[in-house]
């Protein structure tokens, strides 16, 4: 227990550095610029990879960190693109989504298994069950008739969405990338 919440306090302590809020911004855009090549398939289906950038933030910043950027970042996203109407639920899966991947992926090196759980976790959480729940409140359509479709296509994506993160993390990790990107701008204040 001692563990798990250290990830919290440690994960709550990365936003008092400058350079963590720079690194996060920086992953927002990455994020946004990618969301713009999302395929829509109509109003219930959307496949798309900005979720790539996201992870990063989780896996460097952990769950206190990515929970807010998620959720900061869906109503960016929102207002920079908005498709279809706002719903608060949305923004509530993201946060719930970063805190998810923060908890498995912080302070752990990148591993596949690790990866698969993590990104299995959140599909069923946020995407199957709440990202259904909030599309049956917002167009009025049956839980149970949305659920088939959802689980498809999270489903397809999961090993996918879960090889990209693995493969791109693995090299930013092994070429230093991740280290500089945390310790660049603290070591000037020591």
């Amino acid at each position: 227990m001692k563990k798990f919440t250290a990830l919290f306090t440690d994960s709550l302590e990365e936003l008092k550095h400058v350079n963590t809020v720079t690194v996060m911004a920086m992953f927002a855009a990455i994020s946004v610029v990618l969301g713009y090549f999302t395929l829509v398939l109509g109003d219930y289906l959307k496949i798309g990879f900005s979720t790539i950038a996201n992870q990063f933030v989780y896996y460097l910043f952990g769950p206190v960190a990515g929970g807010m950027f998620g959720g900061a970042l869906d109503i960016l996203k929102y207002i920079i693109r908005p498709t279809g109407a706002y719903f608060p639920g949305f923004t509530i899966g993201a946060m719930v989504g970063g805190v998810l991947y923060g908890c498995f992926l912080y302070k752990r090196p990148i591993s596949l298994v690790r990866v698969l759980a993590a990104e299995l976790t959140v599909s069923v959480i946020c995407n199957m069950l709440l990202g259904t729940l909030w599309l049956s409140m917002l167009y009025g359509k049956g839980f149970l008739a949305l659920l088939p479709m959802r689980v498809l296509k999270n489903l397809i994506m999961w090993p996918v969405n879960s090889m990209l993160f693995y493969t791109i993390g693995k090299t930013l990790e092994a070429s230093g990338v991740f280290r500089l990107l945390k310790t660049a701008g603290r070591k000037a204040l020591i």
